[in-house]
């Protein structure tokens, strides 16, 4: 039987523990601190770390319930050991580092980001032998091509200012929309019309495929948006926010999706995997599923749950790691606010 592998996520607002074994989920609990920071229109660290704080033990406690399950059925630990907020990191390796000494478990302290790809193998099985990945969010964008999910990462590119999911909170502010805007941009794109507004696609033109064929960048767009909607007010001109928010979010996923399936068909990659918590975006799924499906690309996006931060990301990197036996971390490593994309493991 497969070892059964605790996952710990806390790298930033939500704090996520899990049980899976081999590839199949047994429990996924989330406690989120949103709520606490929408007043601020953002992420406040400190009032992170203590939210994590507060919630571990509780939320260790109710995923160990409903699975059925005690600490001393666990076979190994796995936390994310980065990228995220130093404070929130340190709370859940803390936590993971004292489980792993009280239990004599070994510990795993893996990539948060790469869990986002992770996942995928709790929904739609392991990998085939390569898959490219786009992880979005609002912390990160990057495209990674992925050889073996716990031994071999790529980074073929990544965003060179804001992540796809920060430039939709700006946005959102922008529009006097409430925090995160994202959710909100996204239903009001629904209803508008994406070609209302020709919004610029950023490192699409020729001269920057050298350099940066891979990468993005979304700091202009969001830069277009604004200058667009103070035009029209100046002018005594209702804003038609439903337009601009489907013209905006067609911009970003246009971009995404465009230079993906590229990287996919240049590096003979025929299965894409999408995760972050702006995979939840709907233009995003819509146009990567149709267009891979044109491609001959297989796209695999988890369902909406595990988009968002949360255990089952790590609990299932890490079950890939302890499958493949590699050694377990020490316990002398540190947290990593900005650890690569080519470390899966501390």
């Amino acid at each position: 039987m497969d070892p059964l592998v605790l996952g710990i996520e806390s790298t930033c607002d939500e704090t996520g523990v899990a049980l899976v074994q081999g590839t199949d989920l047994l429990v996924d609990v989330t406690a989120s601190s949103m709520d606490e920071h929408a007043r601020f229109g953002g992420i406040v660290p400190e009032v992170a770390s203590r939210a994590h704080l507060e919630a571990f033990v509780p939320t260790l406690e109710e995923a160990l319930s409903r699975a059925g399950k005690s600490l001393s059925d666990v076979d190994a630990i796995a936390v994310a050991a980065g990228p995220g907020l130093v404070g929130s990191l340190t709370v859940g390796n803390a936590a993971a580092k004292s489980l792993a000494v009280a239990l004599g478990k070994p510990l795993h302290g893996v990539n948060h980001v790469i869990g986002h790809a992770a996942v995928d193998e709790l929904v739609h099985g392991e990998f085939p032998e390569k898959v490219m990945a786009l992880v979005v969010s609002g912390g990160h964008t990057s495209l990674l091509k992925i050889d073996d999910v716990a031994t071999q990462v790529t980074e073929l590119g990544h965003t060179l200012d804001d992540a796809a999911g920060e430039a939709f909170d700006k946005v959102g502010r922008l529009l006097e929309l409430p925090y995160p805007g994202g959710p909100h941009i996204d239903r009001l794109a629904r209803e508008g019309d994406p070609t209302a507004i020709p919004f610029p696609r950023a490192l699409t033109a020729p001269k920057f495929q050298e350099k940066h064929a891979y990468d993005f960048s979304f700091s202009g767009l969001k830069t277009a948006v604004a200058r667009w909607v103070e035009r029209e007010r100046d002018a005594g001109r209702e804003i038609p926010i439903n337009d601009v928010a489907a013209s905006f979010a067609d911009a970003v996923a246009d971009v995404l999706v465009m230079k993906t399936l590229n990287a996919c068909r240049e590096h003979g990659i025929d299965t894409l995997v999408i995760g972050g918590g702006f995979s939840a975006n709907s233009q995003l799924r819509e146009m990567a599923t149709r267009r891979g499906e044109e491609a001959g690309i297989d796209v695999r996006i988890p369902p909406i749950r595990y988009c968002t931060d949360n255990g089952a990301m790590i609990a299932a990197l890490g079950s890939a790691v302890v499958r493949r036996g590699l050694a377990p971390s020490s316990l002398g490593y540190g947290v990593d606010s900005s650890m690569p994309l080519t470390r899966v493991v501390a």
